[in-house]
């Protein structure tokens, strides 16, 4: 497959107004209760990036009629919770974590066997984090080597309750927990040590599905009744927004607006630390947009300073550490982070891959096994290896815009799994970026 490298320099402040890709998180989640839901649902501003596309191609395996996606628009035949056919092969999901991780919950409860493949990045990550629990609720799955994929998940089992204290927070895993409880008998409980993406609860409420939120817990019922279709509009993805939020900071005299981006207080994390840093950042048309707070946010350019990032922050901004990381490297003084070590399991070790190319680049640079502390330095220029991670070669495309000289990233084909709409959206607003294939 054809190798995708940016160059980015220096050029003029950034300004226009753009709306960035549909939420990934919200795309996937909506495929899926769609999918378990009764009657046709409507789905539009869906991400129609490579990782929501192979959600789709699942579904579709599994016997479930889907139109489109056409401009962010797609139709769901559900087939109801009790819908679902055995695929007539191994599912391949791509490069997409969430994908593996949220189906292994779904497919663990139905009545037919599958196994859970992926792409070179997407076998090399840790799956016993969701094998565990749902283990513990009856479910068979096997691992690969390490706990890694592929998944061979056994069917015909009867699932039960749990209630279960997660170690980590993690969105894919408690999501992966619900889905596997809707079909579960008696109460299921997920308790978590700081919140996460709370996307699932307000969709399957949305869908007509009981579940209860109390504190830290989120609880449902199994065999709550069917989930009704929905017409859904996929907000903006804050993570796709975040690269923009850095960029209009950290270049001067810019103003950036950026339109309808989702602000769910679980996932706003990111403006807040930057806000902590110094940034100037505004929402307006404040809204909510099925079941998800929306708002325009503008952004102008603001001297930024290191900062010690608050703990309870992290889980909150878990995605756009990397672009944060550029942040942190255009600001006065250091910034450090601790408790990100869920870092080290995305697509990349983004700890190690952002530490190595921001040291390349001239910045000072620590380590910690759960963490970075970022020195602010000017940029230079240089030659940087995404590791084939799209949020990755998004910061380090960012990072140019303020570089000595210019910066070139390698290996920026899986940009298109979460944005395939980034090199028209950053030229929109002023990047120099030269693409070659």
């Amino acid at each position: 497959m054809a190798s995708i490298d940016y160059t980015v320099r220096v050029g003029r402040p950034l300004s226009g107004s753009i709306t960035v890709a549909g939420d990934k998180s919200i795309s996937h989640r909506a495929v899926i209760l769609g999918a378990l839901a009764e009657g046709r649902s409507e789905v539009t501003g869906l991400l129609e990036g490579e990782d929501v596309l192979g959600t789709v191609a699942a579904f579709r395996a599994l016997g479930v009629a889907i139109e489109g996606p056409h401009d962010g628009r797609l139709t769901i035949d559900g087939v109801g919770l009790h819908g679902l056919k055995a695929p007539a092969g191994v599912l391949d999901l791509g490069n997409s974590g969430t994908s593996m991780r949220l189906l292994a919950g779904l497919l663990a409860a139905q009545p037919f066997t599958t196994r859970l493949v992926g792409d070179e990045s997407l076998m090399r990550r840790p799956m016993e984090r969701v094998a565990v629990p749902l283990r513990s609720m009856g479910a068979v799955i096997e691992t690969g080597a390490g706990g890694r994929p592929p998944l061979h998940i056994a069917g015909g089992r009867t699932l039960h309750a749990i209630e279960y204290r997660m170690p980590v927070a993690s969105a894919q895993v408690k999501s992966a927990i619900l889905l596997a409880a809707l079909y579960a008998q008696g109460r299921t409980v997920v308790v978590e040590p700081a919140p996460s993406r709370d996307h699932t609860e307000r969709m399957l409420a949305g869908f007509g599905y009981p579940v209860t939120r109390d504190g830290a817990s989120v609880a449902l019922e199994g065999g709550g009744g069917p989930l009704h279709a929905v017409h859904l509009d996929v907000p903006a993805d804050l993570s796709s927004a975040a690269f923009f939020l850095v960029a209009a900071s950290i270049v001067p005299g810019s103003c950036v607006r950026l339109r309808r981006v989702g602000m769910n207080p679980t996932r706003r994390g990111a403006i807040d630390i930057l806000r902590a840093m110094g940034a100037h950042i505004e929402a307006h048309n404040e809204a909510v947009a099925s079941g998800e707070p929306v708002a325009d946010l503008v952004v102008r350019s603001a001297p930024l300073r290191g900062i010690a990032i608050p703990r309870e922050l992290v889980p909150l901004a878990i995605d756009e550490f990397p672009a944060l990381f550029i942040a942190a490297a255009c600001a006065q003084g250091t910034t450090v982070l601790h408790g990100a070590e869920e870092l080290r399991v995305k697509e990349s070790d983004r700890l190690a891959v952002m530490a190595q190319g921001l040291a390349r680049l001239g910045v000072t640079v620590e380590e910690y096994p759960d963490g970075l502390a970022i020195t602010g330095a000017p940029i230079q220029g240089g030659v940087i290896d995404s590791g084939g991670d799209h949020r990755v070669a998004m910061a380090f495309a960012v990072a140019g815009l303020r570089a000595a000289g210019a910066i070139e990233v390698r290996d920026c084909r899986n940009v298109a799994t979460s944005f395939p709409g980034f090199v028209a959206c950053a030229r929109a607003v002023g990047f120099d970026l030269e693409v070659r294939s």
